[in-house]
């Protein structure tokens, strides 16, 4: 195509392109709001001037032990400043930064590590002995920093130094670094996916800057927003929140540990505005002693993810002082890709009404470019009739890169020129969609995905066992827990049980992981052979109903 007369020596320049990345909000609030209180963790309270400073002798500190452009560096610890820092020093030593997921057992954070040949590893005292039972299944060590956090309880330390020690050894008047070009990788994400392996997923600094922005401007966040950090900053970067409330100059007030006590007290103490929840600590909010005095026209603005909330739940935090928002994404789409949008008339609803209304996944987030469902045969739109099923895709500038080092997934993934997300829903005739089944077996239980055929994979393993299938089991705390239904060898049937198993299953993945539920019984089949799990899915939603069932 030929320049036309508008592009002819017109070319970007310093003066009207910079590369987008989120590093640069950090920057911008310390400059304007270099007293606001930036981070809040306890006792300890950090201005945007000292977090930046903080960060900048992070990213200073990574480059003198030769963490170089491109080199990963991996984060092992729970919402503390420290895991917030790492946003901003990581990547503004042209680093990628991974988060790793707290509540993983040692096998997966060593595959994390060795798939990722992280070189520096940040890790939370806590956790001190997880990761050096991980570290242990290395080939290469990597140079581990200990976080010695005053509120930890336990653990042991077991770094070459401290994390405060390491700062010292940096500049605070370095600049944080931008990218050459925005497509360069900001963070590397893993994900179960069905595999059993975790899947890498490459994060850019466009995206995350373009999320992060659509997170500030549909959860209205401004410089007077109190966040409380409810949500694991491991989960897709906070949902893009460990930006987007920098960009609004808003203040981080750090949860280590999410329990009801602590939540209704940082409410109350620091006057919370916003908090981002799994459907599990909703439950724990609900029936809680505790809560905080409702402040009237002022509700807890709350996103909340995973399944939707029933109309119970919903008129019950509203009683507590709680306003929700339904949203939808997966790691792939860096976090939230779609939410249920506010429209005139809602408030006024009857609870029932609105309460369906709210359980839509809804639209597309305002820098995602398209969201829609495809037929999964033809890949064309379906009706809009609420009503014809297919499968949810979305595509636009707040999609990943693509998976580590998996060229075939990626391809997959990106099929047609959509992300596809696995997810089977119907588009209702407003454009608002209304996810109804997964395809994907993947089990959401308190906000994180479970691989149903890694546990299946786990129980394969056991030599009693013939067949196994998991699915996901409604839990009215978690959302979801996985319920595991065996076929055992017959001269095993009188001498293993269910609660065998649940151990076995327990020594070999992280608990959460592991099946609560298991039912002995002939598994269902299709002729051709092939498990018949939707079978399964309705006797785990009525174990009552199972045939030949011995329940544990």
């Amino acid at each position: 195509m030929m320049p036309s007369m508008f592009d002819a020596e017109l070319a970007p320049n310093d003066a009207n392109y910079v590369p987008l990345s989120p590093v640069s909000f950090l920057k911008r609030a310390a400059h304007i709001y270099p007293e606001r209180d930036a981070v809040i963790h306890g006792a300890r309270r950090y201005t945007y001037r000292q977090l930046h400073q903080r960060s900048c002798s992070l990213a200073s500190a990574l480059e003198r032990v030769g963490v170089r452009p491109g080199d990963r560096v991996a984060v092992l610890a729970p919402n503390v400043p420290e895991l917030l820092e790492a946003h901003y020093g990581v990547p503004g030593a042209g680093a990628v930064l991974v988060s790793i997921n707290t509540r993983l057992e040692a096998q997966s954070i060593a595959f994390i590590l060795r798939h990722s040949a992280t070189k520096l590893l940040i890790c939370d005292r806590e956790f001190g002995a997880t990761a050096r039972e991980a570290l242990a299944l290395l080939e290469t060590r990597p140079l581990v920093v200990d976080i010695d956090d005053t509120q930890s309880s336990g653990g042991e330390l077991i770094g070459e130094l401290d994390y405060e020690a390491f700062l010292a050894q940096g500049d605070c008047k370095r600049p944080l670094s931008l990218p050459e070009n925005e497509w360069q990788s900001i963070a590397l994400n893993y994900t179960s996916g069905t595999t059993g392996d975790p899947k890498g997923v490459l994060l850019h600094h466009r995206g995350a800057y373009l999320n992060a922005c659509a997170g500030a401007l549909i959860f209205q966040l401004g410089p007077r927003s109190v966040y409380l950090w409810t949500l694991p900053m491991f989960h897709c970067n906070g949902w893009s929140h460990t930006w987007a409330v920098t960009l609004s100059g808003g203040t981080h007030v750090c949860l280590r540990k999410v329990q009801t006590a602590p939540i209704y007290a940082a409410i109350a103490e620091h006057g919370v505005t916003h908090m981002s929840v799994a459907p599990v600590v909703m439950s724990m909010l609900i029936h809680a002693e505790e809560q905080f005095e409702r402040r009237t026209g002022q509700p807890v603005a709350v996103i909340t993810g995973g399944a939707a909330p029933p109309s119970v739940v919903i008129a019950a935090m509203e009683a507590r002082g709680f306003s929700i928002t339904h949203a939808y994404g997966m790691t792939e789409s860096y976090g939230p890709s779609t939410l249920c949008l506010w429209q005139p008339g809602l408030d006024e609803m009857p609870l029932e009404a609105r309460a369906q209304f709210m359980s839509r996944q809804g639209v597309a987030h305002p820098m995602l470019e398209d969201a829609t469902v495809l037929d999964v045969d033809s890949g064309q739109p379906v009706p809009a009739d609420g009503v014809t099923l297919g499968e949810l895709a979305v595509r636009g500038n707040t999609v990943m890169k693509g998976y580590l080092n998996n060229p075939a997934a990626t391809r997959a993934a990106f099929a047609d020129g959509w992300l596809h997300t696995g997810d089977l829903a119907v588009q209702h005739p407003d454009g608002y969609i209304e996810i109804k089944d997964r395809s994907k077996d993947i089990i959401i239980s308190g906000g994180e995905n479970i691989s149903s055929l890694e546990i299946e994979e786990v129980l394969y393993q056991h030599p009693s066992v013939i067949e196994a299938a998991v699915v996901a089991r409604p839990d009215s705390h978690w959302g979801e827990t996985p319920h595991a239904f065996v076929t055992l060898r017959a001269d095993a049937v009188a001498t293993v049980c269910g609660d065998d198993l649940i151990l076995w299953c327990r020594e070999r993945l992280a608990h959460f992981k592991a099946p609560r539920h298991v039912s002995l019984v002939e598994l269902p089949k299709t002729a051709t052979g092939k498990i018949q799990k939707f079978v399964l899915r309705e006797w785990a939603k009525a174990p009552q109903e199972v045939p030949s069932t011995i329940e544990h």
